[in-house]
């Protein structure tokens, strides 16, 4: 009991970190909506950062219920499973560069701000409403909420056990929040309070009992914001209208 309440500790302390760091490293960076994503390799370590940030308190019990299960006493097997959940977000972070990059390419400045780039964040979130309400939705949520059963469905012993399963799970993650993570790019990826306000909405749904009432809370935030940004950007709190056209710059910010 003491090694899974340490386990839990130590990746709660790690989101701590984890939110300090990029809180420091995105200062003044949010250009709201469609936030240029700069060089891949400073993308990428600033995402996995992120979604250590974000994701590690939601996955805190999963993880702690695999060092429950695992015959293994060792505290390097829980990490690595936490390993390969960070992995599986990692990877979709290099899609979400590689769509942003095509974007960027294809279509110059039409997603600015001015032009179709409120619309087409206005439409990302009311896209991330109505997935909420489908069964791929709730079949990946169930599977993040009541982790005991897939776990024991693809148990694996060992070390490379341990960082698959943590895979796996991840896998199921992206699958139950990558609406809620496109919304995040469409209301300003570089801003810690949308970061916080997903990050908030995330740990809702995988928590609260009422697993029904939770995504249909979601969802009803999710388009009420949608309908604002297409309606009325200025009246959503904390929200920032872009300076320039959006995805550019992206080789001369940080690397």
């Amino acid at each position: 009991m003491r090694a899974r309440l340490g386990v839990v500790a130590l990746l709660f302390a790690l989101a701590g970190v984890g939110w300090w760091w990029t809180a420091d490293q995105m200062q003044g960076m949010d250009n709201g909506p469609w936030t240029g994503l700069g060089g891949l390799g400073w993308f990428l370590g600033v995402w996995i950062v992120m979604m250590a940030a974000m994701m590690l308190p939601s996955v805190a019990p999963t993880v702690a219920l695999y060092s429950r299960l695992t015959r293994q006493r060792s505290p390097l097997s829980p990490l690595l499973f936490a390993g390969g959940y960070l992995l599986v977000w990692a990877g979709a972070g290099l899609v979400a560069f590689a769509i942003g990059a095509a974007l960027n390419s294809i279509s110059g400045d039409l997603l600015a701000w001015d032009r179709a780039g409120r619309w087409a964040a206005g439409a990302t979130l009311v896209v991330a409403a109505v997935y909420e309400l489908t069964p791929l939705k709730d079949v990946c949520l169930g599977k993040c909420r009541s982790p005991l059963g897939a776990l024991l469905g693809s148990w694996r012993d060992g070390r490379r056990g341990a960082l698959g399963m943590g895979a796996r799970n991840g896998a199921w993650c992206v699958g139950c929040c990558w609406a809620l993570m496109a919304s995040l790019f469409a209301l300003g990826i570089m801003s810690v309070v949308w970061m916080a306000v997903v990050a908030g909405l995330i740990a809702f749904e995988k928590t609260v009992p009422w697993r029904r009432v939770a995504s249909l809370g979601t969802a009803a935030l999710l388009l009420g914001i949608g309908v604002l940004l297409l309606a009325a950007p200025t009246a959503i709190p904390g929200l920032t209208t872009p300076r320039s056209a959006p995805m550019q710059g992206m080789a001369s910010m940080r690397s």
